[in-house]
């Protein structure tokens, strides 16, 4: 028996054909889980937002095995796999530093939740410092040939998340800085928690894998990756809202 989701359906005031309803499957599927089977992770992920509670509070098992080393965390086959609610924990679970490395991350920028989230971060004293592409840059343009969509729509890209994001701009904790590099890889951080999405030519970035690693070491992977960000961001240029 799962009593940790039972106890949280009760305290939501749901029963188990609303959440059956709100993830589209058999009423008969939520009752296994009452009774201990561990959904898949896209369920596990919804079912946690539904309830606004942690997936650890409600499977603290599958988080454990969740795991694939020390490092890492998990593994996505692709960008859209990773579901809404692990975006927001991630930046929610950060009480240091922020950071967010790509092209446009135009699929972050577009969710208003997001935006009011790192917002809020940012007031409450965490680092939050987003690197997009420049859109007049020449490597902007390749990625955008690279993916398949072309240079132009790549850059526009850029423009509109950049619109979307300007709500961060003048708050003392938060910067955004464009820059001009080849990215083999988007970097999303929140403390020692990293997203890394590879990007494999011809393939839209939401179609490539997710890596979630956790810097245990100051040698191992994760390290590489924040030095990458580290050295983007230092040749990288201010961004101020236009007025």
């Amino acid at each position: 028996m799962n009593d940790n989701l039972r106890h949280a359906l009760i305290n939501a005031r749901l029963q188990p054909v609303d959440v059956a309803a709100h993830l589209a499957v058999d009423p008969k599927t939520v009752q296994r889980w009452l009774n201990g089977r561990i959904p898949h992770p896209r369920h596990r992920w919804a079912v946690a937002d539904l309830l606004h509670i942690d997936e650890a509070d409600l499977w603290p098992d599958a988080q454990r095995r969740r795991a694939i080393s020390g490092e890492v965390q998990a593994v996505y086959p692709h960008r859209w796999a990773v579901p809404q609610a692990a975006w927001r924990h991630l930046f929610q679970s950060a009480t240091r530093e922020i950071g967010i490395l790509t092209y446009s991350g135009l699929f972050l920028a577009e969710d208003t939740g997001i935006i009011r989230l790192l917002a809020q971060q940012a007031h409450a004293g965490v680092r939050v410092r987003i690197l997009l592409g420049d859109a007049q840059a020449p490597e902007v343009a390749a990625r955008g040939i690279d993916e398949a969509i072309g240079p132009t729509v790549m850059a526009a890209r850029v423009r509109n998340a950049l619109a979307l994001y300007r709500p961060l701009i003048g708050i003392d904790q938060a910067e955004v800085r464009l820059h001009q590099t080849v990215l083999y890889n988007s970097i999303y951080r929140a403390d020692d928690d990293i997203l890394i999405n590879t990007h494999a030519y011809g393939t839209l970035a939401t179609q490539a894998p997710v890596i979630h690693l956790r810097a245990a070491e100051p040698h191992a992977a994760a390290a590489t990756y924040l030095t990458s960000f580290e050295n983007v961001w230092a040749t990288a240029k201010h961004y101020k809202n236009p007025t």
